[in-house]
């Protein structure tokens, strides 16, 4: 009666269990490999402040220009 139980509990635990293990661990890696709705929109918000503030330096460095134009050359 042991063999019954034993024999079939063996074949799950060291065939089917880790089978599965990997298969769903797997399965949940290709679910994560791909961005989120909230971290597609976090990189696009990410986009718009880098393309803002690169307006910023720019319009900084026409005023520096205008008003000190030797800054750039200039070391601390």
């Amino acid at each position: 009666m042991d063999g019954l139980i034993f024999v079939p509990l063996v074949i799950f635990v060291s065939i089917v269990a880790p089978l599965w293990l990997v298969l769903h661990y797997v399965t949940r890696w290709r679910a994560t490999r791909t961005l989120s709705s909230e971290d597609e929109k976090m990189l696009v918000d990410l986009w718009h402040s880098a393309k803002r503030m690169e307006e910023r330096i720019a319009t900084l460095e026409t005023i520096l220009d205008h008003d000190a134009p030797g800054w750039r050359g200039r070391q601390q």
